[in-house]
């Protein structure tokens, strides 16, 4: 395990600085064809439900069942899921509506703000970033724990949690470029706030490195599936539907299972 720490650092840096893609795209383009984002959204939410419970999961499972039996193992294997859901639920209510980037509003609405708004758009945009970073720790724990374990789990894992940044991205830097004008700072700290993956990795494997056995690795993997199905089922699959059609953002979901269930027949 040691050994892939420096792949899996790797892998939670792409993931995590992903959202600078988001504002390169937002300045490429004036407008991102909403069913594309609606599918690729989808996609990383199929890829991450599918593998948090047909792979995760079932690791999570047998580890804990290895320290304290198949029964006990099982119950504490739930126990860890439901935490996790319980964990990123608590940071997402904690953070203020306007401040949480699942919640701001779009590039287009924030066009016809006037002169005397954009301090509070600078502010919005800074916010949003400090939101994003504190939201992105967790999600930075699955990449690395899900690298650690798997290399091919933790590419899959990245890819995904890279698209569901791409969004972020975009929320932290449209409020930043038009209070400002300037797509240097939008830019800038729309990048800045993907290095929180990264380091909420690096926190919670040394945090955690002391006490390291079979049993603590199925319980942190166990919530990391719970954080996992959470963000696919109250952030990547509402934006996808507020994005495009149903179908595309099912289809989208279909596609991303497909994929992830190929890739672990393939490679497992």
């Amino acid at each position: 395990m040691e050994g892939n720490i420096g792949f899996a650092l790797g892998l939670t840096v792409f993931a995590g600085l992903s959202t600078g893609v988001g504002s390169l795209i937002g300045f490429v383009s004036k407008e991102l064809k909403p069913r594309f984002l609606s599918a690729a959204l989808g996609f990383s939410a199929g890829v991450m439900i599918y593998v948090s419970l047909v792979e995760i999961f079932v690791k999570a499972r047998d580890s804990l069942a290895i320290g304290m039996g198949a029964r006990l193992g099982y119950f504490v294997t739930v126990a860890s899921f439901f935490a996790g859901m319980l964990l990123i639920a608590v940071i997402d209510k904690l953070l203020p509506s306007y401040e949480n980037p699942h919640e701001m509003n779009t590039a287009a609405k924030l066009e016809g703000k006037s002169e005397r708004e954009k301090a509070k758009l600078m502010r919005m945009g800074v916010f949003s970033a400090l939101a994003i970073a504190i939201h992105n720790f967790p999600e930075g724990l699955a990449t690395f724990m899900g690298a650690l374990a798997n290399p091919t789990l933790g590419v899959s894992i990245a890819v995904a949690i890279a698209i569901h940044n791409i969004p972020e991205g975009l929320a932290v830097s449209a409020p930043i470029y038009f209070a400002t004008k300037s797509k240097r700072k939008a830019f800038l700290l729309s990048f800045l706030s993907g290095f929180a993956e990264p380091i909420g990795a690096l926190l919670g494997y040394f945090v955690l490195r002391a006490v390291f056995n079979e049993s603590m690795f199925g319980m942190v993997f166990g919530a990391v599936a719970g954080i996992m199905v959470y963000i696919s089922l109250d952030e990547l699959l509402p934006t996808a539907e507020e994005y495009g059609e149903h179908h595309v953002a099912i289809t989208g979901v279909i596609l991303g299972m497909v994929v992830m269930a190929g890739s672990l027949l393939l490679f497992s």
